[in-house]
């Protein structure tokens, strides 16, 4: 039975109790005595492990001096951190409309200073061009808002690509070939979107690489869900019921070394723009 995002972020939850009370029981102490030495009541340490009641961050840096385990603390908060905002239905993220779900991305934008991308669908957003962006996001309208201001979100968006050309920032994009011919709007869109892709393989922008990963047989890795990687703090992922969030750095690590792996698999300069060339021939 498949498990629903949802009841994801339920388990991330019961596995952060399950990792605390393991933490315990390998120190030899009981639920009782933990909540002693952290001045507790007994019931906390019982509904702490137990899944019923979460902790706080303070709580976890107490259960690891407790435990004698504080080199796991961080990795515990930031698994809090990842099970109380881990995921967020689209209707709740647009329920306002599509413009206010592009704003709240943009303070993300403007602190990461290493971005990386990795797309088996779509061009991403940060180079996307306005028509492009335009019939992607009437696309989304159609589909699953019933607030209709596109307009103001392509805006909101286009406004966000100014992060590519401020400050000392390094960009990574990692497309799959597919995408190069997953069409949105009409033939002239595409072909725009298609000249913007190859300017960037031309190295237009020297703080900004773009790599293509062919299709073909026997690859050592198959194309996975579309993701970012914002410095080494936090991924996020776009799935077909929701918003993903992930801090945890054990995570964040097997995104990176998924994006490294596809990366070294990649076409880049003149045999990426080879293959834009082969998807934009058909639509000149």
């Amino acid at each position: 039975m498949a498990v629903s995002p949802s009841s994801s972020a339920q388990q991330a939850r019961q596995a952060l109790a399950d990792r605390l009370a393991e933490l315990c029981r390998d120190a030899g102490l009981t639920g009782s005595d933990l909540a002693e030495r952290c001045e507790w009541s007994r019931s906390k340490s019982s509904r702490i492990m137990n899944g019923r009641t979460p902790p706080s961050a303070d709580d976890i840096r107490a259960w690891c001096r407790a435990t004698c385990a504080e080199e796991h603390t961080e990795d515990l908060i930031a698994s809090l951190r990842a099970a109380e905002g881990m995921w967020v239905d689209w209707r709740r993220m647009e329920r306002a409309g599509l413009r206010r779900a592009q704003e709240a991305r943009l303070p993300l934008y403007e602190r990461t200073r290493w971005f990386r991308s990795y797309s088996s669908w779509l061009v991403p957003g940060l180079i996307q061009t306005y028509g492009y962006t335009e019939a992607v996001l009437r696309a989304v309208q159609r589909r699953r808002v019933p607030v209709d201001d596109v307009a103001d979100a392509v805006a909101a968006r286009m406004d966000r690509q100014r992060v590519l050309y401020e400050g000392r920032r390094r960009f990574a994009f990692l497309v799959e070939e597919s995408v190069l011919h997953n069409g949105y709007g009409d033939e002239e869109t595409q072909a725009e979107q298609l000249e913007r892709l190859r300017s960037l393989a031309d190295g237009e922008l020297a703080h900004v690489s773009l790599g293509v990963v062919p299709s073909r047989l026997a690859r050592s890795r198959m194309p996975v869900e579309g993701f970012w990687l914002y410095d080494k703090a936090q991924v996020n992922v776009e799935l077909v019921s929701g918003y993903l969030t992930i801090t945890q750095p054990s995570e964040i690590k097997a995104y990176a070394d998924t994006f490294a792996e596809l990366a070294d698999t990649a076409a880049y300069g003149a045999k990426a723009r080879a293959l834009i060339a082969q998807a934009l021939a058909p639509l000149l």
